[in-house]
């Protein structure tokens, strides 16, 4: 019988322990929760990996730990001085995480309260971003159909991205998709409870929507 990976309660209990008590002195004394909780969520990671590579096997051969984001907070720049991040995240993606800007992926972020699952590009730089609106004018009834597709609503509604507040330059408000074309980040998403990601059914759930925005991942890469 399969072993099913899962997100422990005690994960989320620790990051949810975290928040309040965001100082070196905790976490050095509440290290070897750290350690279990992040333990756990690799394995997640990796299992999610080795499901994804079934329908994406571009990513054969990547490991969670070069998905994996560090737990520290880079604070130089930061009002906010909190030591550590308040949840583990990871970019699965060709490459791993420093690729985020390269290619889309999928994203697995969890946080008490605060979970979700993402896919798509965020914030593609100038290049990718240009070579994705133009994709978009030339194809966008497939980028709807992707979008509207009973697999990808089963999991997600539409696309999620902040978007410009008047067409880019190029482009005419009358284009039928200016919508899309407006968008700065194309990505799908869907949050949970912790009762969620704590359920037994989470993998299932979260390798399901994975394979559903696989068409939107494809349709972003071909825009080159």
């Amino acid at each position: 019988m399969r072993n099913i990976p899962r997100i422990e309660p005690s994960t989320i209990k620790f990051l949810h322990d975290l928040s309040p008590h965001n100082d070196r002195i905790w976490f050095a004394e509440n290290r070897p929760r750290y350690e279990k909780a992040r333990e756990n969520y690799s394995l997640f990671v990796q299992a999610a990996i080795d499901e994804i590579i079934g329908f994406d096997p571009i990513l054969k051969g990547l490991e969670a730990k070069s998905c994996m984001f560090r737990i520290n907070r880079d604070t130089r720049f930061s009002h906010d001085k909190s030591v550590y991040k308040r949840n583990f995240g990871a970019f699965i993606v060709r490459g791993g995480k420093r690729n985020a800007d390269k290619f889309p992926g999928y994203y697995l972020h969890i946080e008490p309260g605060a979970s979700f699952v993402a896919g798509g590009a965020y914030i593609p730089p100038s290049p990718w971003l240009g070579a994705i609106r133009e994709r978009i004018s030339e194809s966008g009834e497939e980028l709807t159909a992707i979008i509207n597709s009973k697999e990808y609503t089963k999991y997600f509604s539409g696309l999620e991205g902040e978007s410009l507040k008047v067409p880019p330059r190029g482009y005419s408000k009358e284009n039928p998709h200016i919508e899309f074309i407006k968008m700065k980040s194309f990505l799908a998403e869907r949050q949970f409870t912790d009762d969620e990601v704590v359920a037994p059914n989470f993998f299932e759930v979260v390798t399901g929507g994975f394979r559903a925005m696989k068409p939107l991942n494809d349709f972003l890469n071909t825009a080159r």
